[in-house]
């Protein structure tokens, strides 16, 4: 079996790319990698508390590690940090690492060139299968997920909060993806075979924030998020 750590990034692909690797018997995941935002102790992306992170991490009981960032990051910074998290795996024998993406190309090649300077292979489960079919497979395998931040060029915020349930992907417009690849929405997985029992949160409130355009003269992006809050 190839020792391998797998991107924890606590969503719904990568809870089901988990499920897939942990039942191959080809690969053995040994250790979680997290990145986070060390100025707001959140999951970066999508803004998750640590806490709940943690508590899907306890239920899972597999070794973790988090790449800590700051609030503001360049991309040959954040290549450095990296660089020095993958290392120390790969010092500790890692030899693959997985990764919960379906089709994004300029993705996967990213992290190809990047980890094979590292002589770390690549693993993505998910790779190329239809959206439509995760996302039933997900919920057919017993997965809850919530709603956690969408983006409000191409959805409202009343699917902010929502559960990821068959109801919702009917309701999802025609230009956004079921697994929302393109960024459309991110989720926090609570629920699934993978865990020793459902994480407990409730919610909190929902903000709006927006963020520069990259290219100039272009509208600013627009983000709703869902903040949830650990429950005993």
């Amino acid at each position: 079996m190839t020792k391998t750590y797998f991107n924890w990034s606590t969503g719904k692909d990568s809870a089901l790319a988990l499920y897939h690797l942990l039942n191959d018997d080809n690969y053995q995941v040994d250790q979680l990698l997290t990145t986070v935002n060390s100025s707001y102790d959140r999951v970066t992306m999508h803004g998750l508390r640590r806490s709940l992170m943690q508590a899907q991490i306890d239920e899972l009981k597999i070794p973790y590690t988090t790449v800590e960032l700051p609030e503001s990051i360049d991309m040959k910074t954040y290549g450095e940090i990296m660089k020095r998290s993958v290392q120390s795996l790969k010092d500790q024998g890692f030899s693959t690492a997985g990764f919960g993406d379906i089709f994004l190309e300029d993705l996967r090649e990213y992290r190809e060139k990047q980890l094979k300077a590292l002589d770390i292979s690549c693993i993505f489960p998910l790779w190329k299968h239809d959206t439509k079919e995760l996302m039933e497979e997900f919920i057919s395998l017993g997965f809850k997920a919530i709603v956690i931040c969408i983006n409000n060029q191409l959805l409202d915020e009343s699917f902010v909060g929502r559960e990821l349930d068959t109801s919702f992907l009917k309701d999802l417009p025609d230009n956004v993806d079921p697994c929302g690849e393109n960024g459309e929405f991110h989720t926090f997985c609570y629920d699934g075979p993978i865990f020793q029992k459902p994480i407990a949160f409730e919610i909190g409130e929902k903000t709006y924030r927006e963020y520069p355009a990259p290219n100039k003269g272009e509208p600013n992006y627009g983000y709703w998020f869902c903040d949830l809050l650990p429950k005993d």
